[in-house]
């Protein structure tokens, strides 16, 4: 560990950041949420462009098909929290902007009961997010533009009886704030 010598950066309050990431660039000693998947992509560059991954089968994040696949904008500081699903299972991809996705283990059965998840997304580091059902999860736009979230859930929305169930935010019983 390197130390900085005072004598020449005489600054009062200064720290040493902690390690946030590895070498191969993974955020460093983050559990996750059991159930949860995340699958980084790399940006395929073209002369035109750039063409992105958004979801393979042959990845198996998980066993579940893909049976609709829709998209939500967010302004910039627009929150959507907290949600939940009985029976589906999410799965969050960033296509345009920049999200926090936070999501919370409220399952008492759960290995990782009580633990938290904190994810920046965005389409410079492009990620598919595997939210399994129970697990409560939450968004923010962090960025200036709006941004577009991709969902591919395992079941299409029931119009007449919505597997969508929500908390209000903040809530006492997540200890998150965005």
């Amino acid at each position: 560990m390197s130390v900085l010598n005072t004598q020449r950066v005489a600054i009062e309050g200064l720290q040493k950041d902690p390690q946030s990431m590895t070498a191969d660039w993974q955020l460093h000693g983050q559990t996750l949420i059991e159930g949860v998947a995340v699958k980084e992509m790399s940006n395929v560059l073209k002369n035109n462009g750039h063409l992105t991954e958004i979801y393979r089968r042959d990845w198996h994040l998980d066993n579940q098909p893909v049976d609709q696949v829709f998209q939500v904008t967010l302004r910039p500081e627009g929150i959507s929290a907290w949600h939940v699903h009985q029976t589906t299972t999410d799965r969050l991809f960033v296509s345009l902007g920049t999200l926090k996705i936070v999501l919370f283990d409220p399952r008492p059965e759960s290995a990782t009961y009580g633990l938290l998840n904190e994810f920046i997304i965005s389409e410079l580091r492009p990620k598919l997010l595997v939210v399994p059902p129970h697990v409560i999860h939450g968004i923010k736009n962090i960025g200036v533009d709006t941004a577009i979230l991709l969902n591919l859930v395992d079941q299409a929305y029931q119009y007449d009886d919505p597997d969508h169930w929500r908390a209000p935010y903040p809530n006492p019983s997540i200890p998150y704030r965005f």
